[in-house]
């Protein structure tokens, strides 16, 4: 009896499991989009007589695969908008950690608005920086 009991606990447990990680998986169903080729740009520095330039690989988090289309479509105004941001972007802000981290949120909301206009979606769910490189300033 204890034993059966056990076994139907046991099963219940999987079934429930089973069906948080079905349920988790229909839910993402992102898709990635690279800005190809990287962005490689100045950026206001300290001194005048200084240029400094930052290189970057930007990935897309696209909300849903079905929308990656749409996002390859309007990836010139993708990339354009994020190279325009790093071009406004002080110096200390470029080379800290949290003005890193402050760049990739206004690119993120500027995507998301461009989209927004244009497609009446947002499309870009975050934004990803997997190469960080500055020079100069």
């Amino acid at each position: 009896m204890l034993k059966s009991l056990v076994l139907r606990v046991f099963a219940l447990g999987l079934l429930v499991i089973c069906s948080n990680a079905a349920v988790a998986q229909d839910k993402s169903n992102f898709a990635y989009l690279s800005l190809e080729p990287e962005i490689v740009t100045n950026y206001i520095s300290d001194s005048a007589q200084k240029l400094g330039y930052v290189r970057v690989s930007v990935e897309l988090m696209i909300n849903d695969v079905s929308q990656l289309e749409i996002a390859e479509h309007h990836l010139p105004l993708l990339r354009s908008t994020a190279i325009e941001i790093f071009g406004q972007q002080p110096a200390e802000k470029v080379k800290s950690l949290t003005g890193r981290e402050d760049i990739r949120r206004s690119i993120l909301k500027a995507l998301q608005e461009h989209m927004l206009q244009e497609t009446g979606g947002e499309v870009v769910k975050n934004v990803i920086f997997t190469k960080y490189l500055y020079q100069g300033g």
